[in-house]
């Protein structure tokens, strides 16, 4: 199989790059600059895309987004949005015209989709929420119309927050509670939807191999987790107290809109469509889950179980 990836140097991006290419797939990678030998040029901003480069492949998975990361200001919103939105719509329109589509397009969406919602167990069946992320979401997902137009089997995985020791937001709580300084946020009732690279890799192989999974995917843990069971499970990981709770006005002086819609919004998200289609989460629980990421087995996990699927 040929697949064109976007994204390829981000977190999940490497690990599906590195995956792939360990079960002999072919992977071409769209990139911003300097393209290597094998890659292909693009720059969503501009509008521009090499679609030569893009005939006779199988398949692509788009991830390439703006880092959610830091505090939202217009500019932010700005960039975090026509990133997802105008990266997308330029990917399906190119794929969309080309002499022969691929079969699928795995374009990558969040369970921000679905905003804050208490305890409301939320399927791929669930409307969208209020708020920013949204309302990005909605656009995101959209924006892949020109493919499914084109008969492209278009599946959005919906990710929960992926972790990894190597990168996203685990990476970030590493060094506070090292020190002893981690513990909820908030009231630490919101419900934090996880996965493990590992398994988000896989699901994302999944979708491509899954002629029947189409649409939004939840791509989260079976096992639900607050933000206080989270904050625990690890600092039992590190050997490490995790009382010190981080007060909700806190962060919302501090981060405003971006701390009320990631750290204090509660989305029990459950992963409905992966679980009917046979897939099993090789990291189902949340404190195994943890003492492998922090065990340092890296990609090179993912690639192992990709030869399972």
């Amino acid at each position: 199989m040929r697949v064109v990836l976007t994204g390829a140097s981000g977190l999940i991006g490497s690990a599906v790059a590195a995956a792939l290419e360990a079960d002999g797939h072919g992977v071409t990678r769209l990139v911003r600059s300097r393209p290597g030998e094998g890659d292909a040029a693009w720059d969503p901003a501009a509008g521009t895309i090499d679609a030569e480069r893009l005939e006779g492949h199988d398949a692509a998975v788009h991830l390439a987004g703006e880092s959610i990361a830091g505090r939202w200001t217009a500019a932010k919103k700005a960039r975090i949005r026509d990133s997802r939105v105008k990266g997308t719509a330029l990917l399906s329109e190119a794929l969309a015209g080309l002499r022969q589509p691929p079969a699928v397009l795995v374009s990558a969406s969040a369970v921000g989709f679905y905003g804050h919602r208490g305890d409301e167990p939320l399927t791929e069946e669930s409307g969208a929420g209020a708020g920013f992320l949204p309302s990005v979401c909605q656009a995101w997902e959209a924006a892949a119309e020109p493919a499914r137009r084109a008969g492209v089997r278009v599946v959005h995985p919906r990710f929960g927050v992926v972790l990894s020791r190597d990168g996203g937001a685990l990476r970030q709580m590493l060094l506070p509670f090292r020190l002893g300084l981690g513990g909820p946020v908030g009231s630490g009732r919101q419900f934090f939807p996880w996965v493990a690279l590992d398994d988000a890799v896989r699901a994302i192989l999944r979708a491509l191999s899954k002629p029947d999974l189409a649409g939004p995917v939840n791509v989260v843990a079976p096992r639900a987790a607050t933000n206080r069971e989270f904050a625990k499970a690890l600092g039992r990981a590190l050997h490490r107290p995790a009382l010190c709770r981080v007060p909700a006005w806190a962060i919302r002086l501090a981060l405003g809109e971006m701390g009320r819609e990631l750290l204090l919004a509660s989305i029990r998200a459950a992963p409905a469509r992966l679980l009917a289609s046979g897939f099993e989460f090789a990291w189902p629980d949340l404190e195994a889950a943890l003492h492998h990421v922090l065990g340092g087995r890296g990609a090179g996990s993912c690639i192992a179980v990709a030869s399972r699927l």
